[in-house]
């Protein structure tokens, strides 16, 4: 598990950094007007329901400390995201549906890293993504406009297969490295599912990784973990006895070479857990 410290637990390790500028291109974000809704057909705009500073301040925080059951589940986990992801350029409502009330709010940071998330669906200016806190698979809408967030595409994802031990990157739909890792043992399985990258944490409490990747998923066996939320990680560990072997907590345990070509991917990046 990555251990993520709390503010009442301890200062905050410090984020790694010059790790999101690779592959980030700006995209232009819908109009104001009537657009295509995935699947076809024209979609009405809809109003997202205005909210005061103070009510959007008393909303639970949508992050990897948080839970929110009423958050819709991810509606097709195989299925590789369009590429689009975005940071809120402040504190955003998320909401249950396009138009309805809001049940979170998206932070512009997470444990020391600006808050990227994945988009899985478009509906006009509101954009169905990812969400970073339990259970796993949760799910948002944000309204996506230009003013509230920044959009850029991309082109890599993260594959792992957790029964054949391997792990791979994709760009474009092509792989560009694949590594054999250390999983979860059977009583701490690695969660499958589709995921993000999170954070990108240069570890400060533990010596057996220079740096963490925390994901969106947490661990279905640990409610918590050394302190943390039993948030599940990629990063490596101080020698490879892991290689091909179920012996972690949880988390997703990487030669030194994937690590360092997984810290080059932008924040955001979908992982697919099977």
């Amino acid at each position: 598990m990555t251990r993520l410290q709390t503010s009442c637990g301890g200062a905050r390790p410090r984020a790694a950094t010059a790790l999101l500028a690779l592959a980030l291109v700006v995209l232009p974000l819908a109009g104001c007007g009537a657009t295509q809704a995935e699947g076809g057909g024209a979609a009405a705009p809809v109003a997202p329901h205005s909210s005061s500073p103070e009510a959007l301040a008393a909303l639970p925080e949508a992050n990897t400390f948080g839970e929110l059951k009423s958050a819709p589940a991810d509606p097709a986990h195989e299925l590789p995201a369009g590429g689009e992801v975005l940071h809120p350029k402040a504190d955003t409502a998320v909401y249950s549906a396009p138009g309805a009330e809001p049940i979170a709010r998206l932070p512009e940071t997470q444990i020391g890293s600006p808050t990227w998330v994945p988009v899985i669906a478009r509906q006009g200016d509101w954009a169905q993504v990812l969400l970073p806190t339990r259970p796993n698979g949760a799910t948002g809408w944000l309204h996506a406009t230009p003013e509230a967030v920044e959009s850029a595409h991309n082109d890599f994802e993260v594959r792992v297969d957790l029964a054949g031990f391997r792990l791979e990157i994709l760009e474009a739909g092509k792989q560009t490295g694949s590594w054999t890792i250390g999983t979860g043992k059977p009583e701490h399985p690695t969660p499958a599912g589709r995921a993000f990258i999170l954070a990108s944490i240069k570890e400060s409490v533990n010596t057996y990784s220079p740096i963490v990747l925390p994901l969106s998923n947490h661990s279905d066996s640990h409610e918590t973990f050394g302190g943390g939320p039993g948030t599940v990680g990629l990063h490596t560990w101080p020698d490879n006895s892991f290689v091909g072997k179920a012996t972690s907590d949880g988390c997703i345990r990487v030669t030194r070479e994937a690590l360092n070509r997984l810290v080059e991917l932008p924040l955001g990046t979908v992982v697919h857990i099977t």
